[in-house]
């Protein structure tokens, strides 16, 4: 166990009396490797096969496999070049090496950070989605996403002269000042991204979480305004005095029903209007043709005509709509869960050796942090398939017909 301090830079290398890790940590290194090159490529050409797939929100998630792919690619055996003391006494070429995986960190959380605002457009503000998540305009921010991370994560190569010169190997520690990993890069950076997505997150659970709850008091509503005798029979016969009227959208009820068409009128205004509220970015309940919104009081009531389905099924069609979207950005969240659970450990370790420079830090708990934080890169390809059924059709069929034999024609 030991902890690189400033002292030790100049002395011998680090991990020269643990000769035991510096084998297995390579060995794993190599493997998270391979699986976030080879995982990522995959959920990149899925993409490619898959017209389905080339949505916006998957653009974001391609990026993300590509920042994913680059740390198979550079940024790991770079890591593990530095982890190893080289290059020795070449400072500019060191931080070159040790600015690839922050440049990629910061690409991949902003990667997220655009994700979740594309999400919260999509379910929150469907009428606008259109116009602002237009494809040139998710081209424009994918832009944008690595040109921050680039900037962001190149910041100590901008004024290496400024970086700690005493140490002879390159090690992190030991080039990279603690200062700014810790007040620019992990306070900045990531926190506020991260605080960001969350707020983001819980807002989208919040608003859906309502939306169902409206949905089932409107389906049972709707179910018990169709009963025959109220306004509109179950094969969508509308009332005699509405069709008498020329269409008129006016609807008395019974006596019997105007007890508890009251109560649907003060839930209706307590969830501000059902008609305004069932919507997803995909659906908006009340739009198809055919179908006419009746008024009982200040309530709208929507009445299929004769031959239409009548209105549980869109309101069933809508609450199939938000659940799915319910999942794609449960889906989301879990990646950006585990992002936070694979990344945070290391962070904690920079602020203990900045905040707590005498505390002893093992160099197996070092170790271990560091390829929790690149497994990340491996593992999100799993959320993916595992989590979006899309993906994993895709995934499927593209398996299949690599190993599928055609049969020869004789």
């Amino acid at each position: 166990m030991m902890n690189v301090t400033s002292s030790s830079c100049t002395a011998e290398m680090p991990y020269g009396f643990q000769p035991r890790f510096k084998g297995l940590y390579i060995a794993t290194e190599l493997i998270i490797a391979v699986l976030a090159i080879t995982g990522n490529f995959l959920v990149c050409l899925a993409v490619a096969r898959n017209r389905r797939l080339r949505t916006v929100t998957n653009y974001f998630l391609v990026s993300l496999a590509v920042a994913d792919i680059l740390v198979g690619l550079l940024a790991i055996p770079c890591a593990a070049l530095t982890d190893l003391g080289q290059p020795r006494h070449d400072l500019p070429l060191c931080l070159v090496l040790l600015s690839i995986l922050m440049v990629l960190t910061q690409s991949s959380i902003l990667s997220l950070l655009a994700v979740a605002a594309e999400r919260y457009m999509a379910i929150l503000l469907p009428f606008q989605y259109q116009r602002v998540m237009s494809p040139r305009n998710a081209q424009l921010a994918l832009v944008v996403t690595w040109s921050l991370g680039a900037i962001t994560g190149s910041v100590p190569l901008m004024d290496w002269r400024r970086q700690p010169t005493e140490a002879d190997y390159c090690i992190f520690t030991c080039v990279v000042n603690m200062s700014y990993m810790v007040y620019f890069n992990f306070f900045c950076c990531l926190l506020v991204p991260l605080v960001a997505m969350f707020i983001i997150y819980g807002h989208i659970f919040l608003t859906v979480r309502r939306q169902l709850r409206r949905i089932a008091v409107f389906r049972g509503t709707a179910k018990y305004i169709g009963d025959p005798g109220i306004g509109s029979t179950g094969t969508g016969t509308e009332d005699t005095r509405s069709s008498a009227a020329g269409g008129s959208t006016s609807i008395e009820p019974d006596i019997g029903t105007e007890k508890s068409m009251q109560k649907y009128k003060a839930e209706v205004r307590a969830g501000e209007e059902v008609d305004s509220v069932i919507k997803t970015d995909t659906t908006t309940v009340f739009t198809q043709s055919g179908f006419r919104v009746a008024t009982v009081g200040s309530t709208k009531v929507t009445i299929a005509p004769a031959g239409h389905c009548p209105p549980q099924s869109n309101v069933g069609r809508s609450k199939v709509n938000t659940r799915q979207e319910l999942r794609k950005a449960t889906s989301f969240f879990l990646v950006l869960f585990f992002f936070v659970v694979c990344w945070m450990p290391i962070h904690l370790i920079n602020c203990l050796l900045l905040f707590c420079q005498q505390c002893d830090v093992p160099m197996s708990f070092t170790l271990a942090a560091i390829l929790l934080s690149h497994a990340n890169s491996a593992l999100n390809p799993i959320l993916y398939a595992y989590r979006m059924r899309s993906f994993r059709h895709t995934l499927t069929g593209m398996w299949r017909s690599l190993w599928s034999v055609t049969p020869k024609c004789h």
